[in-house]
């Protein structure tokens, strides 16, 4: 199961963390893990690519750690809003014996 977490602070999102694998089907073959995978990526890199804020990621398998140190643009807020709509949509379709989505305020 992948494990889904969004890190905000004052109704700002600033980070996420996804663990596990979905064991939707087999290695190489599970459209689950791709769509997560390629929606978090993606997310990562146009936070890098499109925004001047400081990103800190670490990747393991199984493991994707992102969350922006020091100020929030509002272009990083909404990219990783888009991870969280997009990750949503897939639990909607798949259910929770899949993907779990959690989120963690932070003061």
């Amino acid at each position: 199961m992948i494990r889904a977490k969004f890190y905000l602070h004052d109704n700002t999102y600033f980070g996420f963390q996804l663990t596990g694998h979905a064991e939707y089907a087999e290695p190489g073959e599970d459209i689950l893990c791709s769509a997560v995978s390629a929606l978090a990526i993606n997310t990562v890199n146009s936070i890098e690519e499109l925004t001047s804020d400081h990103l800190i990621a670490e990747v393991k398998d199984g493991y994707l750690r992102a969350k922006v140190r020091g100020e929030v643009s509002q272009a990083s807020h909404i990219l990783i809003k888009s991870l969280q709509i997009g990750l949503c949509e897939i639990y909607k379709e798949y259910g929770d014996e899949y993907i779990r989505i959690f989120f963690k305020e932070v003061s």
